[in-house]
């Protein structure tokens, strides 16, 4: 094992052979067979790979294991990777006044990302915490860029992740403009069902912009 500062890039760990234990964080290396087949997994519905492109992605992920509770992604820090979910539950949340807000969740075979300090390498807003024990695999964008410029098939798997996230971004600012509490409450259901479930009621009531108490009116088909 070897101790080291909880928050690093994951640059630094992509080409350590050993576990290694960070303050909360257990780095697992992977064997190549295991990266590969998340590799697989985390393309397969967006792009179908060659082996030769799988084994390129494989190469750059990083397996994180975070306790619930934990930050992944501190305000003031700069993102450097896409996050990958194999197991557990997170959200993305920013702090308004002295209330955080949420912004997103993500669970099992789903990404997250702060896409703005991504794209600009500047300090981040979005806090990204573990809302449960979560496995995660770290895709670092500097090396994805990199085999972007190689591998085409990689390079549309880049390109519709993008598309996905500043999608996702408009409907949910469409949502909060012309839906009524019902509706957003009903998307939320069809969009984040695993969050539906697990995810505290005020956690959902602030990604909904609602108050606790009227998410569990609407909930009880009084709004």
């Amino acid at each position: 094992m070897i101790y080291i500062r909880k928050f690093i890039s994951a640059d630094i760990f992509s080409s350590l052979l050993n576990d290694i234990f960070v303050t909360g964080f257990l780095i697992r290396i992977r064997n190549m067979a295991d990266a590969t087949d998340i590799a697989k997994k985390l393309t397969e519905k967006i792009v179908t790979l060659p082996a030769q492109e799988l084994n390129a992605l494989a190469s750059i992920l990083v397996r994180i294991e975070v306790h619930k509770g934990e930050m992944i992604l501190r305000e003031g820090m700069i993102a450097t990777d896409f996050y990958y979910i194999e197991s557990g539950l997170l959200r993305q949340f920013y702090y308004k006044g002295e209330r955080d807000v949420t912004e997103h969740f993500a669970s099992e075979k789903q990404f997250a990302v702060c896409i703005l300090s991504l794209f600009r390498q500047e300090p981040t807003k979005l806090i990204v915490e573990a809302l449960e024990n979560v496995v995660i695999y770290l895709i670092p964008y500097v090396k994805l860029l990199a085999l972007t410029e190689k591998y085409t098939l990689l390079a549309t798997f880049l390109r519709k992740m993008f598309e996905d996230s500043l999608c996702i971004s408009q409907e949910k600012a469409d949502s909060w403009r012309f839906e009524t509490a019902r509706e957003r409450y009903n998307r939320f259901l069809i969009e984040f069902p695993e969050a539906a479930k697990r995810a505290s009621i005020n956690h959902i009531a602030s990604y909904l912009l609602m108050t606790p108490e009227s998410l569990s009116r609407v909930r009880a088909g009084v709004l």
